[in-house]
């Protein structure tokens, strides 16, 4: 089990720019306002600057009916039906003659059109509010004319600029690179990704990384010995910088949430999110103790010697579990505890069970069980191997 946050302290907040998987930052915002962290401030880049103008201004809600709405069309001038067509390279519905033309305005044109970003910006970014919310926000881009990484205090910046900088941090390169203030600007993520150093700089002893693992250099950064740092992060892929629909948003939203609360509240499992308070002597315990027709038939599975019940137990943890690390891909270091909910949660996602809850390891074995008899009723088949991980799992001692 992960510690969990000393809720006692500030933390410096990282946002990594990565377009559309900007929603996944969102998620876990709400969890650290639920749990009650404190933000001192926040750096970052691209949609990272611009989720941090929306910590900032500090309407969660706001931010988060923005995100689960979004579409192509409110960040770049294209079709949504077009591109959702695109993403899904669903080539039989795409209407060539129509993408023909946008491809050559892009090309005309040298870039994306984001006059709809433009807006979106003017809409929903109150600087009034960024100014007066009494956390620090530090945000990058690039200064092409000069060729120089350019951070941007927006407690510094005049009123009238904030917004055009947090434009200019978000122009990826596929989008049309247009003058503001008289300079061309690029992604601020393009040669610092992960802004970390301007947190740093400022002398945060505690930071929270949120990363979503977008396009861009990261910077080598040498952290100090007095600064702890906490990395929040998708253990599946977000989906594409610019697939900006709404479905894949509101999926990223929730992954965010639930691995921040996985962070925050220091809980366990890789797929799900479990209070599990099993020590390794319990886990042990359980997997001796299953049933015993499970046990013979794992070693009839890995061809493993029966020998005489005396040495069952021995042989099955010996040389079963190690099979089943083997199987599940664990290191070589594993310990039974990690054995026994690699395999619970192997369990719990071949029975279809959703990963948004937050479990106790009784509540998920129960769900198993109900699940996987539901299954046995429809007649759906499971193969062998994982039908008797979830023997192993659901099964009373004999």
């Amino acid at each position: 089990m992960a510690k969990e946050f000393d809720l006692t302290k500030e933390y410096g907040i990282v946002l990594e720019g990565g377009g559309a998987k900007g929603a996944y930052q969102i998620g876990v915002w709400k969890a650290l306002l639920e749990c009650g962290v404190k933000i001192k401030g926040v750096s970052g880049v691209s949609v990272g600057a611009l989720n941090g103008a929306l910590m900032c201004m500090g309407d969660y809600e706001a931010a988060e009916e923005l995100w689960k709405n979004l579409t192509y069309s409110d960040i770049m001038n294209v079709n949504d039906k077009q591109m959702q067509c695109l993403m899904k390279k669903d080539i039989k519905n795409l209407d060539l003659k129509s993408l023909t033309k946008d491809t050559t305005r892009v090309i005309t044109e040298r870039g994306i059109d984001v006059a709809p970003l433009k807006e979106l910006i003017n809409k929903f970014i109150n600087v009034e509010k960024i100014k007066q919310s009494g956390m620090e926000f530090v945000f990058g881009t690039f200064l092409v004319d000069k060729l120089k990484e350019l951070e941007i205090t927006a407690q510094e910046i005049e009123e009238e600029n904030l917004k055009d900088y947090l434009l200019a941090s978000a122009l990826l390169p596929a989008f049309k690179r247009e003058k503001l203030n008289g300079q061309r600007y690029l992604d601020g993520g393009m040669f610092n990704n992960v802004p970390v150093d301007m947190l740093i700089n400022r002398n945060y002893k505690d930071i929270i990384i949120i990363r979503i693992f977008g396009m861009g250099l990261l910077k080598s950064v040498k952290i100090p010995e007095d600064v702890t740092i906490t990395q929040i992060s998708p253990r599946i892929n977000l989906g594409g910088m610019l697939e900006f629909n709404s479905e894949k948003s509101r999926r990223n939203i929730d992954l965010g949430y639930f691995d921040g609360l996985r962070s925050i509240r220091g809980l366990s499992g890789k797929i799900y999110y479990l209070k599990a308070g099993l020590k390794e002597e319990e886990a042990v315990m359980r997997l001796i103790h299953i049933n015993e027709a499970v046990k013979m038939a794992f070693l009839e599975y890995y061809k493993l010697d029966f020998g005489d019940a005396a040495v069952y137990t021995r042989r099955f943890l010996e040389g079963v579990c190690q099979n089943l690390a083997n199987s599940l891909r664990l290191q070589k270091n594993w310990t039974y505890h990690e054995l026994y909910l690699s395999l619970l949660e192997l369990a719990a996602k071949t029975v279809h069970i959703s990963k948004f809850a937050i479990y106790t390891e009784e509540e998920l074995i129960k769900r198993i069980r109900e699940n996987y008899e539901k299954s046995q009723k429809r007649g759906y088949e499971i193969e062998l191997f994982l039908t008797l991980v979830i023997k192993l799992i659901i099964l009373p001692p004999s």
